[in-house]
């Protein structure tokens, strides 16, 4: 049996959830299909589907398949199409992987527009704040804040993100101002997961210090140590398209705000290939354009916090 085939027939039954639709889909019977199914289990030796009287769903070996299959399927489709000389126009699904914070603020504001330019597309966003693997969770393209060390990836530039430290007025007041780096050591810093355990500023003359920003609570999400924060619970580090808003309106004001992180690069990562997938030039393209002035920044924070 063709290969492209069997695969073909296993993404639609996984997909419709049914035989018999994934049968009508395809064109082929319904035993027809129920055989290419089983075909590629038994060349696998693992059970892709689990079927019941009611539905058909794909068991964990059968969801990171599934993913590879559909990119399979994506690939051979546009080769085809290249080709045959035809203009690959974006078309298909996209699956796309951001930080939660960055996903939330800024990339939802990005994906209208995107979306109405290319109606052929559906995307799929998933937000979380760990790193992934793209190949083995079937991420198209990825948004990646900080240093990049997978040199296995193409990396697009998008913006600059700067990182700063605040604390409510109402914590500073009760607990005093740090005016070193080295005074935060007896303060409540509240830790970001996906740190390192110890951080390097810069100060704006240009000296540096390592520091360990930890105390009595850590999170795995800017928005929740920021809001944490907020509520006086300690001084948090976080990159200014996190912090704008609570500096803003004066919920938090800067800590030691000569001295920060070093810049953080905003990129977009996608598999290396020698034929780039047209919906990922595309969305690369778009994200590039809307975010070319990095229109998250805020200047270096002005207002000294207050002191006891």
């Amino acid at each position: 049996m063709d290969r492209l085939s069997i695969l073909q027939t296993f993404v639609t039954v996984a997909e419709t959830g049914s035989f018999t639709t994934a049968a009508e889909r395809l064109g082929l019977s319904r035993a027809m299909t129920s055989r290419h199914v089983q075909t590629l289990e038994d060349r696998l030796g693992v059970r892709l589907l689990q079927r019941t009287t009611r539905r058909v769903s794909p068991t964990e070996a059968g969801l990171g398949y599934l993913e590879r299959a559909r990119r399979l399927l994506a690939d051979f489709e546009e080769a085809e199409t290249e080709v045959r000389g035809e203009r690959a126009a974006p078309r298909g699904t996209l699956r796309v992987n951001a930080p939660v914070s960055f996903g939330r603020t800024h990339l939802a504001g990005a994906l209208p527009g995107f979306l109405a330019r290319y109606p052929d597309l559906t995307v799929e966003v998933t937000v979380n704040d760990r790193v992934v693997d793209l190949i083995e969770e079937g991420f198209d393209v990825a948004i990646r804040i900080g240093r990049l060390g997978d040199s296995s990836l193409v990396a697009r530039r998008l913006g600059t993100v700067g990182t700063w430290m605040a604390a409510s007025p109402g914590y500073l007041a009760r607990r005093g101002a740090p005016s070193t780096p080295g005074d935060l050591t007896g303060h409540d810093c509240i830790g970001y997961a996906y740190s390192a355990d110890v951080t390097r500023l810069v100060h704006a003359d240009g000296r540096e210090a390592s520091v360990r920003f930890d105390g009595p609570l850590t999170a795995n999400n800017g928005d929740l140590v920021t809001e944490a924060a907020a509520g006086g619970a300690g001084i948090v580090m976080q990159p200014d398209f996190i912090l704008a808003p609570y500096l803003a309106d004066g919920r938090l004001v800067p800590v030691l705000p000569d001295w920060s992180r070093q810049d953080l690069g905003v990129y977009a990562v996608h598999h290396q290939s020698r034929h780039v997938a047209a919906k990922v030039r595309a969305f690369v393209d778009h994200l590039v354009e809307r975010f070319r002035d990095s229109p998250w920044s805020i200047p270096p924070p002005a207002v000294r916090p207050p002191t006891r």
